[in-house]
């Protein structure tokens, strides 16, 4: 059992050596498109819902 656990911790630790970790202005350029584009959608969403309730709201 400790074998086993003690093989999976050395393959977790080998492929985590060969992963390519982003720069620092790699990672804030991804952030930075995340977050406008989540600002974006979250506009678009809450406009479609503005614009469709009151639409209900005229045919009620």
């Amino acid at each position: 059992m400790f074998k086993q656990a003690a093989d999976y911790i050395q393959s977790v630790r080998s492929e985590m050596g060969k992963v390519t970790w982003p720069t620092r202005a790699g990672l804030i350029e991804s952030t930075s498109v995340t977050l406008m584009l989540s600002i974006i959608l979250a506009i678009f969403v809450f406009s479609a819902d503005f614009v469709i309730s009151r639409f209900i709201q005229l045919i009620i």
